[in-house]
């Protein structure tokens, strides 16, 4: 992603693509579903081969997205008996 470039220039939310699921802008590829393909230990350069409309700041976006998620989390720890 270019150093002026957030994630919010390429995760969008459209109720109509996928029921509002936030997805990289001009596709129907979701987030969670990037992030899943990295997460099962596809690489970036297995992504891009095999998606070739994503590109690498979009990889990256997505990433950040789930970062930016993860950071505004709040847990609270619940006591048990």
């Amino acid at each position: 992603m270019a150093s002026n470039e957030s994630w919010q220039d390429r995760i969008v939310v459209d109720p109509e693509i996928l029921v509002g699921k936030p997805v990289v802008r001009g596709t129907r590829w979701s987030g969670e579903w990037i992030v899943d393909l990295l997460a099962q230990g596809w690489s970036e350069t297995d992504v891009l081969r095999s998606y070739p409309k994503l590109s690498a700041p979009d990889i990256q976006a997505c990433l950040k997205y789930a970062s930016a998620l993860m950071r505004s989390e709040k847990v609270y720890p619940i006591r048990t008996a």
